[in-house]
């Protein structure tokens, strides 16, 4: 169904108010038809029907309540929602549901959420519209089977009075009452399950929505990973549990035995040319990273929802005075294709490292694509909606902007890509990629640059009270937040050390720590 073709009827005495409310519809993609009275609106939802009835119901409204009563009483109007409008609290809403109400606010009227309760209402009208078809079409597939049980009945009847009968066409009559049967219990199994699968996507599109962050969940994430990482977000090297391992050895060398010295030696010279080797990694390590850390940029790829039908895009239907998604009555964001809500974004952020002065940067296949081997975001194109890339952006450390990028080439074998970064006057060194086959060597000292975990790991190497802030002073908002973190130069990547462990043939496994 078409949302565009649903009719709103709104009934509203008062002439300012419902001129108010109509525009507020109507700027929200919904045909609105209003009267003043509740004997013409009445009238004109049993001559040309409706989908939605906004409804005033003031105290002591005899009219109104009759014609509440008038509607829930009719069989013509058992699909229509209505959304009542009262003036007083509590008592007058509970009213108002006990009359039949589908849904009940008090005024004064908040815009946002007004929107979103008659959107609301529409959506579950579809959806039980949907089911009814879907039931319709069982029932006409039950109706199909009883037809061909009453010939086969006929038939069997002939058969005892008419021995002559071919006896294929009894089996023929006996297919055809099988296959009816069949046909009946897959349009049962349909028409159970299509409310189910409604549920399934709005869920599932509610669990991806990542645009709006739930600061308090963000927050314990933070917490948690600051508490793991060291400073400036280097985490510890195995070199002080070498240095303390030397350490203990040299104590059980002092009160062993003239037999055990002779061992603990030997694991002491073992323990000390590792320590050797670590120190000399991490030399080479100190003059890699200020040289390159700077090439290697934090991007952040927003992904958008369009309805394959209509071409509309996902949105919220509204904020509340907190700046947080409008909620149904199970806790989920209230979500549609109408209106002018913000959109529903599915943040993702991966790393990218520098590779040509022309703006060139390496980075994952699953970064440009984020739908790719994601069986959540696929599997909504089976529901009717196709994920697309919004926009992309990228932070280099030590400058304050985001610079605009757009995806260059994706593998088909491995996980990477590469994207083009318009750097406008930015100078950063270009990271030199080795193509050689001795380029990886099984052993051999890594270290990792990136931006593991994205959002929380940055914010995690800040202090509390500044995390606390960017997120209030940001509305919550990503590019907001983001934003606030490059202007006060924290975006930086996060430094591991370790060594290669195998090479195979789509990627290298090393130890060193990524988050």
């Amino acid at each position: 169904m078409n949302p565009a073709s649903e009719k709103v009827v709104l009934i509203e005495p008062d002439g300012s108010s419902r001129e108010i409310l109509q525009a507020a519809l109507q700027s929200a993609g919904h045909s609105v038809t209003s009267f003043a009275t509740s004997r013409e609106g009445l009238d004109f939802v049993h001559q040309s029907g409706a989908d939605l009835l906004i409804l005033d119901l003031a105290p002591g409204d005899s009219a109104a309540q009759e014609t509440l009563t008038a509607i829930r009483g009719a069989a013509s109007t058992e699909s229509l929602r209505v959304l009542c409008l009262v003036s007083g609290g509590a008592a007058e809403r509970a009213a108002a549901l006990n009359l039949g109400a589908d849904d009940v606010l008090s005024r004064p009227l908040d815009t946002p959420e007004f929107l979103a309760r008659a959107s609301a209402l529409l959506r579950a009208r579809r959806r039980e519209v949907r089911l009814s078809e879907k039931t319709r079409i069982a029932e006409e597939g039950q109706q199909i089977a009883h037809t061909a049980f009453e010939a086969l009945a006929v038939t069997e009847k002939m058969t005892s009075d008419a021995f002559s009968l071919d006896r294929r066409l009894k089996i023929g009559f006996t297919a055809v009452f099988a296959v009816a049967i069949v046909m009946a219990g897959i349009y049962f199994l349909f028409a159970g399950s299509a409310n189910k699968e409604n549920q399934r996507t709005d869920a599932m599109i509610a669990r991806l929505e990542g645009g709006l962050i739930h600061q308090q969940d963000l927050i314990a994430q933070v917490r948690k990973l600051r508490s793991e990482q060291g400073p400036e977000g280097i985490e510890p090297s195995s070199k002080d549990e070498l240095q303390k391992q030397a350490a203990d050895l040299k104590a059980k060398m002092a009160a062993a035995s003239s037999d055990e010295i002779a061992d603990l030696q030997k694991q002491l010279a073992e323990t000390d040319e590792r320590l050797k080797r670590v120190e000399s990694e991490d030399d080479a390590a100190q003059t890699l990273i200020p040289t390159d850390v700077r090439s290697v940029c934090l991007l952040h790829v927003a992904v958008a929802f369009r309805n394959q039908q209509s071409g509309q895009r996902l949105r919220y239907a509204g904020l509340n005075p907190q700046g947080e998604p409008l909620q149904d009555s199970d806790g989920n964001p209230i979500l549609t294709l109408e209106g002018r809500g913000p959109e529903v974004m599915l943040d993702v952020f991966g790393t990218g490292f520098l590779v040509n002065a022309d703006g060139r940067v390496l980075t994952n296949r699953h970064v440009s694509e984020p739908w790719w081997k994601n069986d959540e975001i696929s599997a909504l194109t089976t529901q009717g909606f196709q994920a697309e890339i919004s926009s992309i952006h990228a932070y280099f450390p030590g400058d304050p902007r985001a610079f605009s990028a757009e995806i260059q080439d994706i593998s088909k074998d491995a996980d990477l890509a590469t994207m083009r970064v318009d750097l406008q006057d930015l100078k950063r060194g270009v990271l030199t990629i080795d193509p050689s086959a001795g380029a990886a060597v099984p052993g051999e000292p890594i270290v990792s640059m990136g931006y593991a975990t994205g959002l929380a790991a940055i914010l995690a190497r800040t202090d509390e009270d500044t995390a606390q802030k960017i997120l209030s002073s940001s509305g919550g908002d990503v590019s907001q937040v983001l934003g606030q973190l490059a202007s006060r130069g924290l975006i930086r990547p996060l430094i591991t050390q370790g060594h290669i462990g195998d090479i195979l043939a789509d990627k290298i496994v090393f130890d060193a720590q990524t988050t």
